[in-house]
């Protein structure tokens, strides 16, 4: 399952995982071991109801049980039977409590069918229809199970750890289709309506049973003559093709790395509407969003449809075929899934790209420890399990089984990899399995790297210092745990023990040579000094990059330019270009510049062009717009991005044109378009006033429609930065309402947030009516996009919303979880000095007066050396 919320305006509010109300959580105890389940369905589409019998056969595994307790939410239950006995029963809403007439054996399986119906379900299972504002949405009904869903839309015991074959017989109206788990046995006519029977005769847990419901256009291709099929919207075949095209040569990528040859009758994606999630992996039926579609524009510089489809892939193995025995480990499927997205970009794009991609994953993982909370990856104390689905269990999991990899290296690490996969097929699994299987066949005990990143939170930050002894030919090194408290060598001292490689690199010409060195880190700071014939030209720490951290590089810059320009892992480079930017002086922006225009990697180019703006310079800034015209559209939006910050007539005219020109990317325009609010909000002499702006801004709004509406809500965002303007809110106000398209009105909703902080109380007062009532839709990515514009405020108001999101209990647990910490946020922006909010626009003159000053003073002592 890929999550694709991410909030982009976190601030920061750390605090503990732990909310009022966590309680640890362990699988029940089994009465037995279900074998199969079957529902038989019948959807009433047009009352978005539907009518069902559920048979579970159960093994008992006691003698002398008679009473049974399943999950079942929000369902009318009209009778249990066992054979054709009805058994009594007592239903609270949330449990089906059974009496048995006849107390268990062991060895003599029992077959429970349960009869019910559901009328407007709200959760597990959907029905999507047209609506007044939105008449062209389809009509589809699709289910989620995931964490605890299943229990919603048909009675079982809902956690991982019991494994059983499914099936499911559905009747639908025609010309609907209907695609669930494992084969399709039979397909029968039945009047206006037609049945459709499905067979899934491997394993799984019930919440990877699944059923979608549609008029779907059908693309049909194959792996080793097995099935593989893409289910889309009418009309977007061409979009289905562009999107999932590269299924098969997925399937076989990953039969070979995880030693296991794909392990069911067919593989199916499904893109529906109103998904709560970007995608999940139901066992041989993948839902996706429909949000992920690339028309032509969108797949020049989108690579995050890829990414999605690899991931839900690799979960057939990682989730599917071995499953997790408790919410509490979902790590281990989830971290294997999202660094499936890097073995494919690997495989696909090189191996800077898989670096650059890995640390994107990295970044993701600590802005969440830093912003949000820290905690171990493996915990059973939580409200809910979905609250487990966060970065530290997707991304940061992705970099444990990256470092697990480092630690092996590839032969040992594929070896074990293969021996998880084959001795847990279709069984579940635990991280301390993996821990073991590693040992078992491998020779290697890992449980230090476990106990450090799996089982505690954090993660080591570092400081490395460098110098030179010429007279002794010395390297002096100084590596510092700044995360760790000072003397403190105790459990609790945060400290991290690492054998991490460092690098001395030796430049010949075009020839580069990295002679590494590994050195046991494991005091809050250590010196170390490494003989050596010769002057290193630049030092690399932790060589490739491959251990999860923060580093901050105090070398000359002699050293740093080095290894921006000759180091030959671009994450090197890139934390070369960072230090660099930090001199801040022209020689800084010399080097930053010709990295800029000549850097191999893409990647560092768009890093570099960000570093440039934050040097206070106008050379900075001259040299920040020659990468407006890079080929690769990544780079391009860097800098249109990083223009954003640079307040000056320059920018503005350059992105204005840009604006009114247009890009190949949606990206770029997108950028060009809240950059130019952004410089055009600051009200400097030499800025154009609001009206010119916002105008051009309602230009775009007008007439760029296009993909998931990037552009335009990228233009919302420049209507935005007006914080003052009544005419800006005006704008955004009517991109809130109902009939606006989806996408576009969610950037809306996001601008009401950001351009509260600077509203009169009156009309703060109609920016918290609306977002209140925003927030009481049903859609799941709705009301998330209301929460994070509610922690955008800081207004008293937008916690009283917030708080009733909080306690409605019905809502999904992400939805709850992000109100109270949004409540968290708004709190701290009223505690904070209003006085600061009024000086910023007073900085910005004197930020501008300051930085014609220190450019003119860089140019003559630059003038006076040669």
């Amino acid at each position: 399952m890929l999550n694709f919320y991410h909030s982009d305006t976190e601030t920061p509010t750390h605090q503990t995982f732990e909310l009022p109300g966590a309680r640890p959580h362990y699988t029940p105890d089994r009465p037995g071991q279900v074998k199969h389940i079957a529902l038989d369905l019948d959807l009433d589409i047009p009352q978005q109801r539907y009518r069902g019998t559920c048979r579970i056969r159960l093994s008992p595994m006691r003698n002398g049980i008679t009473h049974l307790t399943l999950d079942a939410v929000s369902l009318h239950i009209e009778s249990v039977t066992v054979g054709a006995i009805a058994q009594a029963f007592d239903y609270t809403g949330e449990q089906l409590h059974i009496t048995l007439s006849t107390p268990t054996q062991v060895g003599t399986s029992l077959e429970l069918a349960i009869a019910y119906h559901s009328e407007n379900p709200q959760r597990g299972l959907y029905f999507v229809t047209p609506t007044k504002h939105q008449p062209d949405k389809p009509i589809q009904v699709w289910t989620q199970g995931e964490d605890e869903d299943s229990r919603y839309w048909f009675p079982c015991f809902d956690y991982p750890g019991q494994l059983a074959t499914s099936e499911i017989r559905v009747r639908v109206p025609k010309p609907y289709q209907a695609l669930s788990n494992g084969e399709l046995v039979e397909a029968l006519e039945d009047g206006e309506f037609k049945i459709f029977h499905w067979v899934q005769r491997q394993v799984h847990p019930s919440y990877l049973m699944t059923l979608a419901v549609g008029d779907f256009d059908e693309i049909r291709d194959e792996w080793r003559g097995i099935p593989v099929t893409y289910h889309v919207e009418k009309g977007r075949k061409d979009d289905a093709r562009r999107t999932m095209g590269k299924t098969p040569a997925m399937i076989e990528f990953f039969s070979d790395r995880f030693g296991y040859a794909y392990p069911y009758p067919k593989y199916a994606q499904v893109c529906i509407t109103d998904f709560t999630f970007g995608g999940m992996e139901n066992t041989s039926c993948t839902l996706l969003t429909d949000r992920c579609l690339l028309d032509e524009r969108a797949a020049l510089d989108n690579r995050s449809s890829e990414s999605l489809v690899a991931h839900e892939l690799a979960h057939q193995w990682f989730g599917d075929l071995l499953v997790i025995n408790h919410w509490a480990h979902a790590w281990v499927k989830e971290g294997m899934a999202t660094y499936s997205e890097v073995l494919w970009t690997d495989h696909e794009y090189g191996a800077e790209e898989a670096a650059y991609y890995r640390l994107g994953e990295m970044r993701s993982y600590l802005s969440e420890d830093k912003l949000r909370y820290s905690r171990p990856m493996v915990t059973h104390v939580y409200r809910e399990p979905i609250e487990l689905y966060d970065c530290h269990i997707y991304e940061k999991g992705a970099c444990v089984y990256h470092m697990i990899r480092t630690e092996l290296g590839d032969e040992l690490f594929w070896q074990a990899i293969h021996h998880f996969v084959n001795q847990f097929a279709h069984q579940t699994v635990e991280t301390l399995d993996l821990v073991r299987t590693i040992e078992a066949s491998t020779g290697r005990n890992l449980r230090f790297l476990f106990d450090q990143y799996v089982f505690r939170g954090g993660h080591p930050d570092y400081k490395v210092a460098y110098s030179w002894d010429a007279e002794s030919h010395l390297a002096k090194v100084t590596v510092t745990q700044t995360q760790a408290k000072a003397g403190d060598k105790g459990t609790q001292s945060g400290l991290f023990d690492l054998k991490v490689p460092i690098g001395f690199g030796f430049v010949n010409g075009d020839a580069v040579t990295v002679k590494p060195l590994t050195i046991r880190l494991y005091e809050q700071e250590q010196t170390l000094y490494f003989p050596l014939e010769a002057k290193p030209d630049f030092i690399s720490f932790d060589v490739g990059n491959h251990y999860t951290k923060t580093v901050k590089l105090e070398y000359p810059l002699p050293e740093l330019k080095a290894q921006l320009a000759h180091d030959p892992d671009p994450i090197a480079r890139i934390y070369a270009a960072q230090a660099i930017a930090q001199k801040g002086n022209l020689e800084a922006v010399a080097a930053l510049e010709m990295a800029l225009t000549r850097d191999r990697f893409w990647g560092v180019r768009a890093e570099v062009a960000e570093q440039l703006a934050e040097v206070k310079l106008d050379q900075a800034i001259a040299a920040l717009h020659k990468g407006l015209a890079d080929p690769h559209p990544r780079v391009r939006r860097a800098v249109v991005e990083a223009l954003g910050s640079v307040k000056t007539r320059h920018s503005y005219d350059t992105l204005a044109a840009l604006v009114e020109q247009g890009d190949a990317s949606y990206y770029v325009e997108a950028a060009a378009a809240r950059s130019l609010g952004q410089v055009g909000a600051c009200r400097l002499p030499e800025i154009p006033d609001e009206a010119e702006t916002l105008q051009r801004l309602e230009e775009v709004l007008q007439t760029r429609a296009g993909w998931n509406d990037v552009v335009r809500s990228g233009a919302l965002s420049g209507v935005s930065q007006f914080k003052t303007s009544t005419a800006a809110l005006e704008i955004i106000l009517r991109y809130t309402e109902p009939a606006v398209p989806y996408m576009l009105r969610l950037g809306a909703v996001r601008a009401l947030g950001a351009i509260s902080t600077g509203q009169r109380k009156p009309d703060v007062a109609r920016i918290l009516e609306r977002l209140d009532a925003i927030a009481r839709e049903p859609q799941f990515r709705t009301q998330m996009t209301a929460i994070a514009a509610l922690g955008l405020m800081s207004d008293p108001g937008a916690i009283s919303v917030l708080q009733s999101i909080a306690d409605h209990m019905e809502d999904d647990g992400r939805v709850r979880r992000r109100a109270e910490e949004a409540i968290k946020k708004v709190q701290k922006a009223i505690g904070k000095d209003a006085a600061v909010q009024k000086l910023q626009q007073e900085l910005e003159e004197l930020k501008k007066s300051n930085q014609d000053l220190k450019s003119r003073l860089e140019a003559l002592e630059a003038k006076a050396k040669s």
